[in-house]
């Protein structure tokens, strides 16, 4: 079976200069959402048809997918000729890159019915108390498909019907591609419908969606919202049911391909996404910001953003902690108030707790870098590398001018700025001398000063 997934509109209704399949949920793009669904369902190859700023939709895209042009909008059946070259005896199922709330569980009962019943085609369709504006599916008396009809097409006795076309269908491949050369645009649109296209074939099933939400389609940001709270609920339940806590599940924002271990709690206001993976029994939040992070088992993250970065086992980071990407932080690693960090790597019971920047650094185990430490890393034109080995004390008020190499066991006072590479087991000191002039202040103040 191959996937076909239709994404060449524009989307008016948006309001946007970026073409609708591209607007997020969750930080991920509604066509990667839909290219993610189908990746369930084991096909053969995902072909993806773009049209409008198509160009831009194609650098989003995960590899391996294969890519086609609807050079005119001129309907959903001239969208699947386009991708003409795509299409063989195989079985196709056709999907659309705005529909993210899809389930591959769903497609997977369509495509059994399918198969069971050796049908040229098989849609998914719905029952509604209300069809208004949906196209219907005509049956004789006997249950078999005769007709999709449109909406505005459908007579009043067609209008009474409640079973409902929800635009996904799979196809035999080669039924599809002889039909679509007999498809014409005979409707006031001059459009070419694949819902034309069933009427076409000799034995059409249906199969009957359980939740038509999973059918909705985006068309403005009020339904780009609604379908983010549809998904936002489905994987926050997820968690809750496989042994995450979720404090407050209406201000967590998770993305759907993070991965958290049992007992781990998730405090109010936190965003976890990307491909972040969290182990168990760890404390992440409140007021967290998490994206592509590869977290251990209990670590405690509080009020902090972490971007691309390693924390393993055990591992205290925050409030008010900022890592960037390259970070890592080995066990046993304390990351205090105000500590930023980027390409660095911290060894295993190292500590920085407060006021602190450490940038392009290794730093060895059982290192304490104190208060108001930086790494002057960069010089204007280039970044420079801070190596620091084990068992080091950096004394608060310190600036590690970059290219510096500090040994083991070292110790360097208060207040100093390094520019030479220390030795093992020494003291170093780099502070100006402290000048004291006794009464000073007191003259000034008897002459008037």
């Amino acid at each position: 079976m191959k996937v076909l997934i239709l994404a060449a509109g524009l989307g008016k209704r948006m309001k946007s200069k970026y073409p609708k399949v591209m607007h997020k949920i969750l930080e991920k793009e509604l066509v990667n959402w839909v290219i993610d669904t189908a990746k369930e369902l084991n096909p053969t190859e995902i072909g993806v048809v773009l049209g409008y700023k198509g160009e831009l939709v194609e650098k989003i895209l995960p590899e391996g997918i294969k890519i086609f042009y609807q050079k005119e909008q001129l309907g959903t059946g001239h969208a699947v000729m386009s991708a003409e070259e795509f299409l063989n005896d195989e079985d196709i199922l056709i999907l659309y890159g705005d529909t993210p709330l899809i389930t591959a569980s769903t497609l997977s009962k369509l495509i059994d019915k399918h198969k069971n019943t050796n049908a040229d085609a098989t849609i998914l369709t719905a029952i509604l108390d209300n069809p208004a504006g949906y196209g219907r599916i005509v049956k004789d008396e006997n249950g078999k498909f005769i007709n999709i009809v449109e909406d505005a097409d459908a007579s009043e006795e067609e209008k009474k019907i409640k079973e409902i076309n929800s635009g996904f269908v799979i196809f035999k491949g080669d039924k599809l591609k002889n039909a679509l050369k007999e498809l014409k645009p005979n409707n006031n649109q001059g459009e070419y419908y694949l819902t034309d296209v069933p009427k076409m074939l000799e034995n059409v099933e249906t199969y009957v969606l359980e939740d038509f939400s999973e059918a909705l389609g985006i068309n403005n940001r009020i339904q780009l919202t609604n379908a983010e709270k549809i998904l936002r609920k489905r994987i926050l339940e997820n968690l809750m049911l496989n042994g995450v806590t979720i404090t407050d599940p209406d201000t967590v924002y998770i993305g759907p391909d993070v991965k958290i271990g049992q007992d781990t709690i998730i405090y109010p206001m936190t965003f976890i996404y990307g491909k972040t993976e969290i182990g168990e029994d760890c404390e992440i939040g409140p007021m967290t910001r998490i994206n592509n992070c590869q977290i251990g088992n209990n670590v405690k993250i509080l009020r902090s953003e972490c971007e691309d970065a390693i924390v393993k086992d055990n591992v205290s980071v925050g409030p008010y902690s900022r890592l960037r990407t390259g970070t890592v932080l080995n066990e046993k690693v304390k990351i205090g108030n105000y500590v930023e960090t980027k390409k660095t790597i911290v060894g295993k019971g190292s500590k920085a707790q407060h006021l602190t920047y450490l940038g392009d650094a290794t730093i060895g185990e059982d290192v304490n870098i104190g208060a108001g430490t930086i790494t002057c890393n960069y010089d204007g034109k280039n970044k420079h590398k801070t190596f620091i080995g084990d068992r080091v004390f950096v004394g608060s008020n310190t600036a590690l001018v970059a290219p510096v190499k500090i040994e083991n066991d070292v110790l360097i006072g208060a207040g100093s700025t390094i520019t030479e590479d220390i030795p093992e087991g020494s003291l170093a000191l780099g502070r100006a001398r402290q000048v004291t002039k006794e009464n000073w202040v007191f003259n000034k103040r008897e002459k008037g000063e």
